[in-house]
């Protein structure tokens, strides 16, 4: 399973008001287990900065100024994301910024069949308690020391740790059966073994098998055999 963690940097709230997103950062992930490869882009927002978004994330006016806009970057971050499901932390800001984005350009949204909540998660599993990033991170150990401001790339590699966390930890992933994790009792994992609809025929014959037991009964002298199939020290005689 091709699994997207994703984040986005932007210049505010309201992406219906004009807000624009200035940074994605996604990390790919196969069967919960990061691959390596990432797409990671800062964006000219075609618009200033208002400091209280400046103060978030860093990114100036001045250093976004010879990246990108968002319409020479579409196309290979929709190629990069294609047919996975999408993991986002407070998921409905992240794609409402994206959507508007796509929508500029004519492109099809995203569908909201692909998209995972893991602050929804995270809400689910820790009732009444913190759930924002830096929370889980502590609630999780997850070294997050690094995360001095929000950067979209960064965050998403440790919402990455984060997920895995929220589904049951590193040991959901080694496919092992049945089996807990390591310090968190309670936590298993259920691998469903198939079934044969038919039972195998035998590939011993009925001459092969009197044969066999014609064998068992020549050397029923030895205690090894006594018993064996039922057969008594009468019948070995």
């Amino acid at each position: 399973m091709r699994e997207i963690v994703l984040d986005t940097e932007t210049t505010g709230v309201e992406p219906n008001n004009g807000d624009r997103i200035v940074e994605i950062g996604c990390v790919e992930m196969l069967n919960h287990v990061p691959t390596g490869r990432t797409f990671h882009v800062y964006i000219n927002p075609e618009r200033s900065m208002p400091v209280e978004a400046f103060n978030v994330h860093g990114l100036s006016e001045q250093f976004l100024s010879d990246k990108p806009v968002f319409a020479a970057v579409a196309r290979d971050f929709a190629e990069f994301i294609a047919g996975a499901r999408l993991v986002i932390h407070n998921a409905a800001f992240d794609v409402g910024f994206i959507n508007m984005e796509f929508a500029r350009l004519g492109m099809p949204p995203i569908e909201p069949a692909l998209v995972v909540d893991s602050l929804s998660m995270a809400r689910r599993k820790h009732p009444g308690a913190s759930n924002s990033l830096d929370a889980l991170c502590s609630r999780y150990g997850i070294d997050n020391s690094r995360r001095t401001k929000h950067g979209a790339l960064l965050d998403s590699e440790i919402l990455a740790e984060v997920y895995i966390e929220l589904i049951g930890g590193k040991q959901a992933s080694l496919g092992l059966g049945v089996e807990a994790s390591p310090g968190r009792p309670g936590v298993a994992l259920v691998v469903e073994r198939p079934q044969r609809l038919r039972p195998l025929a035998p590939r011993l014959d009925e001459a092969a098998l009197a044969a066999h037991q014609a064998f068992i009964l020549g050397s029923l002298k030895a205690p090894l055999w006594k018993g064996y199939l039922g057969i008594t020290d009468e019948a070995a005689q």
